[in-house]
């Protein structure tokens, strides 16, 4: 079974979310880019551990997460990503947001830096910046509901989820495969799970620091949505 995350149906944004879209237009551009350009683009631009323990290559802790292993793995990402990004930035304000986000990405490249320093492994994707979106909007709007798709073989339906329950499950499934590193068949790098636990874990810690709570006062909060 899988789910996918849509929407958040329980709030309306005030705001246009230039910077989650920015962000995604962003990470397809890259994604293009390593198409084009093939392996020695993405070994040049990914983040390798070991490379960062011996003073090399600092700027791969930002470029990878603009990178991603496949289509599925970006595809993938940016759901998840359009799900909870644009209520956070409406919490936030854009640049707040960004700042956020970039940071999220920074110590969850920096926390599978630090659990594994010297994997000659090449690690990429969005994932552990937007699971720091995920940590924030958990502790923000952990009542909210969220329509997702729930993908059971061959039949779908549309469910609608609490974020609680949603994310909750899915931080569940990151510890689990803590220390896996995923690879793709047509790519030199890796999807780290530790990256997602470490930028999760900095979302849910400092998302109210960066939160203006008279945006979210703001926001149109709707109950609707019938519980799952």
């Amino acid at each position: 079974m899988a789910v996918v995350p849509l929407t958040d149906v329980s709030r309306r944004p005030t705001s246009f979310p230039v910077v989650t879209l920015s962000i995604i237009v962003a990470n397809f551009i890259v994604f293009v880019l390593e198409l084009i350009y093939g392996e020695p683009f993405v070994t040049r631009w990914a983040l390798v551990p070991a490379h960062i323990t011996a003073g090399q290559d600092y700027i791969t802790i930002l470029t990878a997460m603009f990178m991603h292993a496949s289509w599925s793995h970006i595809i993938g990402n940016m759901v998840f990503f359009w799900a909870f990004g644009p209520e956070m930035e409406d919490a936030m304000g854009s640049w707040r947001f960004l700042v956020f986000y970039l940071l999220g990405g920074v110590v969850a490249m920096l926390t599978q830096v630090g659990f594994d320093p010297h994997s000659t492994v090449p690690n990429l994707g969005a994932s552990g910046a937007i699971a720091a979106v995920m940590g924030g909007f958990l502790v923000t709007y952990p009542r909210d509901q969220i329509r997702s798709l729930l993908v059971i073989f061959v039949f779908v339906r549309v469910a609608y989820i609490t974020s609680a329950l949603l994310i909750g499950v899915w931080f569940l499934l990151q510890l689990v495969s803590i220390g896996s590193v995923t690879t793709e068949p047509t790519q030199s790098g890796g999807v780290a799970y530790l990256a997602h636990i470490g930028g999760f874990i900095f979302g849910a810690v400092t998302a109210r620091l960066f939160e203006d709570p008279r945006r979210i006062a703001r926001q149109t909060v709707t109950d609707d949505s019938p519980f799952l």
